[in-house]
């Protein structure tokens, strides 16, 4: 199993960029069609991850290794996701202090750019989605759709954007109405 998580999280800190949000989309393809948690597990872990300190990509790679393989899942884990990042880094590092002037240098970066939104982009429709349909995207029918969660989504953004509230608040408020609504209804 460790040498499953080393393997799975290397491949996912290979081809991830962009940031924690961008390497969701290959972590749940590797969490969920890897059989290692089920499509609202993933969800519940990516809730779970986000609150606590620290990057979610790193944080969902350390639960998940915990709940597979224990402590010792959860070092090779967040390891093997990190791994590929320092290496590539201190590199980049490297070269962009040396070539920095170089004009292909910046057009590299001008198109990895866009890839980088869309990873995000496709990461936010995925948890939108599953929290409003409770399923995934080609699964969802309007039929469907929970309100709570389309209310509590709509009223959360507001808030943030309207009254620039501090985030931490807005979650422990949203997940407070939600609990109430939810035992009540």
């Amino acid at each position: 199993m460790l040498l499953k998580l080393f393997l799975g999280f290397l491949q996912v800190g290979l081809f991830s960029f962009g940031g924690g949000y961008a390497a969701l989309p290959l972590l749940r393809q590797q969490i969920i069609i890897g059989g290692w948690m089920t499509a609202d597990e993933f969800t519940d872990l990516l809730a779970i991850s986000q609150m606590t300190p620290g990057p979610i990509a790193i944080n969902t790679a350390a639960f998940v290794g915990l709940k597979t393989a224990g402590l010792p899942g959860a070092l090779v884990a967040t390891f093997s996701f990190i791994l590929p990042s320092v290496i590539i880094v201190s590199l980049l590092a490297y070269l962009y202090r040396r070539y920095n002037d170089l004009p292909v240098i910046q057009n590299v970066l001008s198109g990895v750019r866009p890839a980088a939104t869309g990873l995000i982009l496709s990461a936010a429709l995925y948890i939108l989605v599953t929290a409003l349909f409770g399923t995934e995207l080609h699964m969802a029918v309007l039929d469907d759709i929970n309100l709570v969660a389309l209310a509590l989504t709509c009223a959360g953004v507001s808030v943030l954007r309207l009254f620039k509230a501090p985030l931490l608040l807005v979650i422990a408020a949203c997940g407070a109405a939600g609990g109430v609504i939810y035992t009540l209804f």
